[in-house]
């Protein structure tokens, strides 16, 4: 081969290792009478990336509330969006990267595919009945007892920025009346459930760009909350400059430290490629 074709041939198949975190959007909550949302799936490895190459990023949104929550894509990797919680008194969490919580007498979702998270909790039976958790990243939902909403399960950590940040926690499961008490959010950005019946104890929504999972609603006005939207995080060494072609992607790019840079994309669908 003539020398600068063999150039060319190293330029096009040269490759960098890329840490990633990939984190799909959180679902929301059941509308009423039901469990929380379950987190988004969450990666996290590394992977060989082609240089002068465009690979796929999607940033999953979080799920409207009774809607499982979107996936997240980087490149080959795709995490799952988290299930939603059941609602309507009679029906089970939904499956996703981490499950929803169950309703009434109704049992959590389970993390599907395996290994993105964690199942929801069940919905417990009683006059007060709470409904269960949603999975998280880290641990499962608990289950709701007759006087206890369950709580979202906890996120997981991780360094890849440089300092331990919790994300993908599951949804609180709803309690019925007073005096109960509604479930808590998971560690990571899962909200709090509801408290029927009053409007001003309704659920909260997930936060965003951590794929938490969103509350559950109870009856009447105290209504479920939507999943927060999920992120893709990014770390490769600083001889590499990263780029959006075409645009299409929000991102911030962090200055080098310590023989690396970090680029953070919290929404968006697009390529980036590294030169």
């Amino acid at each position: 081969m003539p020398i600068l074709g063999i150039i060319a041939s190293q330029f096009i198949s040269a490759a960098i290792d890329v840490e990633y975190l990939v984190i799909a959007g959180g679902a929301g909550g059941a509308g009423s009478y039901g469990g929380g949302g379950g987190a988004g799936g969450y990666r996290t490895s590394t992977l060989s990336c082609a240089k002068n190459t465009n690979l796929t990023v999607t940033i999953g949104a979080g799920g409207a509330v009774n809607a499982n929550g979107n996936n997240s894509v980087f490149s080959t990797i795709t995490s799952t969006g988290g299930g939603t919680g059941g609602g309507g008194g009679g029906s089970n969490g939904s499956a996703g990267g981490s499950g929803g919580g169950g309703t009434y007498s109704k049992n959590g979702g389970a993390a599907s595919p395996a290994g993105e998270g964690n199942a929801g909790g069940n919905g417990a039976a009683g006059s007060l009945y709470g409904g269960g958790g949603g999975g998280g990243a880290g641990a499962v939902g608990t289950n709701g007892t007759t006087t206890v909403g369950g709580a979202g399960g906890a996120g997981s950590a991780s360094s890849i920025t440089g300092s331990s940040v919790t994300r993908g926690g599951g949804g609180g499961g709803c309690i019925e009346a007073a005096p109960g008490t509604p479930g808590a959010g998971g560690s990571g950005g899962g909200g709090i459930g509801a408290k029927g019946p009053n409007a001003g104890d309704s659920a909260v929504a997930g936060t965003a760009n951590t794929g938490g999972g969103g509350g559950g609603g109870a009856y009447s006005s105290a209504v479920g909350a939507a999943g927060g939207s999920g992120v893709v995080i990014l770390k490769y060494p600083d001889t590499n400059t990263i780029s959006n072609p075409g645009g299409g992607l929000t991102l911030s790019t962090a200055a080098p430290s310590g023989g690396f840079i970090v680029t953070t994309i919290t929404a968006g669908t697009g390529n980036v490629s590294w030169a």
